[in-house]
């Protein structure tokens, strides 16, 4: 690989951690951040070996903001959602696979919050409850990852990697 077509990737893996970085520290409405549409992107166009590094993102960001005991939750959440790229084939497998991943991010946090926290009953009914409250959040995700997807997919990934990245990720 050429040296031209590397320093491409580490800008836009750098800049992309950046972006995480911020948005998640700046203020935002709630679960309102490019996050999910970034954690499933970024493995997309650099491969699996960036998985760990958008983790990282966020270690050092909830070291900055401060950690809490839904850390597992987000961060296996994240993971999971960058694993997901693998099964991209097309615009709309991206496109429905990183809604599909703020469904994920939705079950599995609240299922944690539902878990750990004495907010709510240990119980089907607390469950329910727990993921009926997380709603407004959910809406919030969902629309974000649409917006940030959207962009992503027609002002960067379109223009720059319709195909140059599969090279770079074999």
């Amino acid at each position: 690989m050429n040296t031209n077509k590397l320093l491409k990737y580490a800008l836009i893996f750098s800049g992309s951690i950046g972006i995480i970085l911020l948005f998640r520290v700046i203020p935002h409405p709630p679960n309102f951040t490019p996050v999910i549409a970034l954690s499933f992107y970024i493995p997309v166009l650099l491969g699996f070996w960036s998985i760990p590094f958008i983790i990282l993102s966020f270690a050092i960001t909830d070291y900055l903001i401060g950690f809490h005991s839904l850390l597992i939750w987000t961060w296996s959440s994240l993971a999971f959602i960058g694993i997901l790229s693998k099964f991209t084939n097309g615009i709309k497998s991206r496109l429905t696979l990183s809604a599909i991943g703020s469904c994920m991010f939705f079950i599995i946090t609240n299922f944690g919050v539902w878990l750990t926290s004495s907010f709510y009953e240990k119980s089907i009914n607390g469950l329910l409850n727990c993921y009926i409250m997380g709603i407004p959040f959910f809406t919030n995700t969902l629309l974000s990852t649409i917006l940030f997807v959207i962009a992503i997919e027609f002002f960067i990934f379109s223009k720059y990697f319709q195909s140059s990245f599969i090279a770079f990720k074999k």
